[in-house]
């Protein structure tokens, strides 16, 4: 089948329309994952007080109104002396008030006050946002732990997402799959914006995360089902460049809007174009043909043909490869392709070795890139800016990936960046607290090199697995990236034990992941595999592995894959 791409081109017209279509989507699959971070913001508040505030004491003595002291309190740990029109004089912080005996308006008080509940609310700033869930349904406090189970809830989501949805894509198609997720992220994200209550608003975004995390491991697999080797890797990459676009906007929209509910509604109509094209994308002859569909396989490859241009006779599917001369595959054959679980991905030795040390490729892959945006929220300055640059330093970490893989391949791209990456979580531990802008540079540069690491293994993970088992093993694969998205908002509270402590897990996990990725075989070059028999003899001796084709009349034989020999080698 990969030659195919030979006769209608690695990149055409064809498959640029299909790809700029799918990518466009993954925009907002960026949008959805990081739209809590200003929808969760906990501005500064107080314990509301029963009546209209008069004067406001802070305790540096200085008085001030009902509107402008929430810019003199810089410390939330210290209490407010409040006065209200009525005279009654009340202590407040941020989860208690005392109510004072005597109207007495100073900030120093031994007299007599009645300690009271917030019964009446909260107190909010609103100088910079209108509003936030926090303050919507005031997660604050003895709430506090709900505002916090937001995004882990929703990677919780995106995990199920991912292994769900790659299974059924290898069974039903890529095609469905993709309509029906992109359709539920438009959905599901308006439905978001009108939800009622927390709990409404936390179940909603869990399947707003499952589509999410559907549509974007499926469009990896169809992006590279239908662009060739020589377009394959840097077609791939860009995919997580519109990821990191979506960050972007999500930056960009944050700054402008500051009602949360208008923020998720305009951020979710960035879904509407694509709805109106989706229905358009056709299957992918890979998956066509693993299922014996050869008839609307040449029906593809006849559309590919026209919209490319490719001159000369038509090229037929037995040209490519052998086929049934009814055209139909086998019932028990088909049925038996279809029966592939996640154990399959585990059927030896060899892969069982393969999937262990992918698992943990993509764990620590996510694992640090979320360690490293999160500590990247404590920077200082202004918070929009620093997640749009959050989002932006992802680019070049794309292109330097794609740059590597085609020139030096994925192994010996991804490893060495895993090992950088635990070695700059070295220098960090090493850098004295008072050097913040080292620390923020050094920070920034773990970021790349984890991105470098984060955005390779999707595609490599679909070179080395078969067709029958590529969305699968994708969507496991990610689904034990979301394991690590969920682990490391917890692993950064670890800072409260040691303020390395984030960076010294990450440092280990890429350290031991890096070395791990060495013993993978090298896919450069290589046609993706069809049957599990081919992803096998992938990992010949030392890796290293030549393929013999042999042309006949009626079809193409492909031989095993043989060790190559180390005169061979040296030639």
């Amino acid at each position: 089948m990969e030659r195919l791409f030979d006769h209608v081109g690695h990149f055409g017209r064809f498959q640029a329309y299909l790809y700029f279509m799918s990518v466009f989507q993954a925009v907002s699959c960026g949008i959805h994952y990081l739209a809590s971070v200003f929808m969760t913001v906990t501005p500064k508040f107080i314990c509301n007080v029963p009546g209209n505030i008069s004067t406001v004491l802070l305790p540096n003595t200085s008085t001030s109104g009902p509107d402008n002291f929430w810019e003199l309190w810089t410390s939330s740990k210290d209490d407010l002396v409040i006065q209200l029109e009525n005279g009654d004089v009340w202590e407040v912080n941020r989860c208690s008030r005392f109510k004072r005996e005597a109207f007495n308006l100073t900030y120093a008080y031994e007299g007599n006050k009645t300690l009271l509940s917030c019964s009446s609310g909260f107190l909010y700033d609103h100088t910079h946002l209108l509003s936030s869930v926090v303050t919507e349904w005031d997660l604050v406090c003895d709430r506090e732990w709900l505002a916090k189970l937001v995004q882990p809830t929703f990677m919780f989501g995106v995990l199920l997402g991912a292994v769900i949805f790659g299974d059924i894509a290898d069974r039903v198609g890529r095609r469905p799959i993709m309509w029906f997720t992109s359709t539920g992220q438009f959905l599901f994200g308006v439905a978001v914006a009108f939800t009622f209550d927390y709990y409404s608003f936390v179940i909603v975004r869990f399947f707003l995360a499952m589509v999410s995390s559907g549509y974007l491991v499926v469009v990896f697999v169809y992006v590279t089902e239908y662009v060739g080797i020589k377009g394959r890797t840097w077609a791939s990459m860009h995919v997580h460049a519109a990821f990191a676009v979506g960050i972007m906007v999500v930056a960009l929209v944050g700054f402008l809007v500051h009602t949360w509910w208008i923020y998720q509604l305009i951020l979710s109509l960035a879904t509407l174009p694509f709805i109106f094209c989706c229905w358009t994308l056709p299957e992918t002859p890979f998956w066509l043909h693993s299922q014996g569909k050869y008839k609307e396989v040449e029906k593809i490859i006849a559309k590919m043909e026209r919209w490319n241009k490719v001159r000369g006779a038509p090229c037929k599917l037995s040209e490519l490869c052998s086929v049934k001369n009814d055209s139909k595959a086998d019932e028990s054959e088909v049925s038996t392709l279809k029966a592939h679980n996640v154990f399959d991905l585990f059927h030896n030795w060899t892969f069982a070795r393969r999937t262990i040390s992918v698992w943990l490729i993509w764990f620590t892959g996510s694992f640090g890139y979320y360690v490293f945006s999160l500590s990247s929220v404590n920077l200082g300055g202004n918070e929009y800016l620093n997640l749009f640059l959050s989002g932006a330093v992802e680019i070049p970490s794309y292109i330097i990936a794609c740059l590597g893989m085609d020139k030096l391949g994925r192994r010996n791209t991804l490893a060495p960046f895993l090992i950088l990456s635990a070695i700059i979580c070295g220098v960090i531990m090493l850098i004295p607290q008072n050097l913040s802008t080292i620390t923020i540079i050094m920070s920034m540069a773990g970021k790349f090199s984890i991105g470098v690491a984060f955005g390779l293994i999707y595609l490599y993970t679909a070179e080395l697995y078969p067709t029958t088992v590529r969305s699968l093993a994708v969507g496991s694969g990610s689904m034990m990236c979301r394991i690590g998205s969920v682990v490391a908002p917890f692993c950064v509270y670890l800072t409260e034990v040691w303020i390395f402590m984030p960076q010294m897990l990450v440092g280990i996990m890429a350290l031991l992941t890096g070395i791990l990725t060495l013993l993978l075989p090298e896919t450069l070059g290589r046609p993706l595999s069809n049957s599990m028999e081919e992803a096998v003899e992938m990992a010949a001796k030392n890796g290293i592995t030549k393929k013999k084709a042999t042309t006949e009349l009626n079809g193409t034989v492909m031989e095993k894959l043989e060790p190559m020999s180390p005169d061979n080698l040296n030639a």
